[in-house]
């Protein structure tokens, strides 16, 4: 079932007062707990919602340097090398990519040498090829959602 213009209300109360009741959100939007529980529960089932945990800061947990690693796999081997990526804690994110690599991976050290050190276990994987880094400078964009949350509850209610 798509998203609605009530749905785009609710998702953005969520994201805007991530803290509230749902008995408050009712009331905030008009309408009835049961609906909003109601609809809440379908937009988690539909995997529209995906968490409800709280946002953290790799910086704030002492890891403020952020690089983006793409990494060239044997052929054959991409899911024995995503299995391995995942007991990398340094590793917050990896995806299947076309272009140039196979896996992009988002990555955060304490510090150039730490960085250094993921990248070296990285490349000792069985199965990486190569890799490359771009360390990221400065987020001029951060990650969000409310943009596209909006845009999609104003072609809804239109």
């Amino acid at each position: 079932m798509p998203v609605d213009e009530l749905d785009a209300r609710i998702l953005r109360l969520l994201m805007e007062q991530p803290r509230t009741s749902v008995r408050e959100y009712a009331r905030l939007l008009g309408v009835a707990r049961g609906t909003l529980q109601a609809r809440l529960d379908r937009l988690e089932r539909d995997g529209v919602i995906t968490g409800t945990g709280p946002t953290l800061s790799p910086a704030a947990l002492g890891h403020p340097v952020l690089a983006f690693v793409h990494i060239e796999v044997t052929q054959g081997h991409l899911d024995d090398v995503g299995d391995a990526l995942a007991a990398v804690p340094e590793i917050v994110e990896a995806f299947s990519i076309t272009g140039g690599g196979d896996l992009l991976t988002r990555v955060v050290a304490r510090d150039n040498a730490h960085l250094e050190d993921v990248i070296q276990k990285l490349i000792s994987m069985p199965g990486v090829v190569r890799t490359r880094t771009e360390v990221a400078l400065r987020e001029r964009v951060a990650q969000r959602l409310l943009p596209l949350v909006e845009s999609i509850g104003r072609a809804t209610g239109a």
